[in-house]
């Protein structure tokens, strides 16, 4: 099975489209796992156990794991995650050439999917795009403020830089397992793509923390019913304390019931 077809049916599985980003801050961590080995590991343990049961996938990003311990907290998040069933997606968005992709890319033999950056054109991704099994979400209308910098500068017929990404993603889908980061902040544009991209399933950030258009989000996020709409922030960190977990449970909770109302 493609990374698509795997995701549909744990999609069809929970009734759910929340993917749950896994962003352990240090800084945010409750106090009583300080002592843990690795505290990155026992936070997200207690978050996968509370907020499976909604979780189509989850996305950690690594930028919150590059150091020695964070690379083994974030291997036994994957194998965790995965024996609960739920595929792992890794926000990492890379891209680069020659060897540098290829090594890049070998972040795919533990995970289900990646993101990665179209800014270096087709042979970046090529290391990436190959591994017909794995997703790739190519960015394209990201959920920050700045996006629109350069991502909506024009490049010729009024058309918009995220407009051209998105078309030539779909040219590149050869393999049937490109998907396009496209935010919820920015739901006009969010809808355009979809126009220009009929096929192509979306993640969406920016539903939580910051206040994306949740049915944008599922209107033009998925494609046959295939798409993740993710909040970080807004789950792991719902709770504080002890029962931090809960709160996330409840949280994820929240949003895939929010969610599954415009689907």
């Amino acid at each position: 099975m493609s990374f698509f077809e795997r995701l549909g049916a744990r999609i069809d599985a929970v009734d759910s489209v929340v993917s749950v980003g896994l962003d352990p801050d240090p800084k945010r961590l409750p106090d009583h796992l300080a002592d843990h080995d690795l505290p990155r590991w026992a936070f997200n343990r207690r978050i996968v156990d509370a907020t499976h049961e909604y979780a189509a996938c989850y996305k950690p990003n690594v930028a919150f794991y590059e150091d020695a311990d964070g690379w083994r907290a974030l291997r036994e998040t994957i194998a965790y995650a995965e024996g609960k069933g739920v595929p792992v997606l890794l926000d990492a968005k890379r891209a680069d050439i020659g060897n540098t992709a290829r090594q890049y890319a070998k972040l795919l033999d533990h995970a289900d999917a990646i993101t990665v950056n179209p800014y270096l054109g087709r042979d970046a991704l090529e290391p990436f795009l190959s591994r017909s099994e794995k997703g790739v979400f190519v960015l394209c209308r990201t959920s920050n403020p700045g996006g629109s910098d350069f991502q909506n500068l024009e490049v010729g017929n009024g058309k918009h830089l995220y407009e051209y990404v998105a078309q030539r993603a779909s040219e590149w889908n050869v393999e049937g397992n490109v998907g396009l980061v496209v935010g919820a902040t920015t739901p006009d544009e969010l809808e355009r793509v979809r126009e220009l991209v009929p096929d192509l399933p979306f993640l969406v950030p920016g539903v939580g923390a910051q206040g994306g258009d949740a049915e944008a989000a599922v209107e033009f996020g998925l494609a046959d019913g295939v798409g993740l709409v993710n909040s970080s922030r807004g789950i792991i960190f719902a709770g504080e304390g002890e029962t931090f977990d809960k709160a996330a449970g409840r949280a994820a909770k929240r949003l895939a019931g929010r969610l599954n109302r415009h689907r």
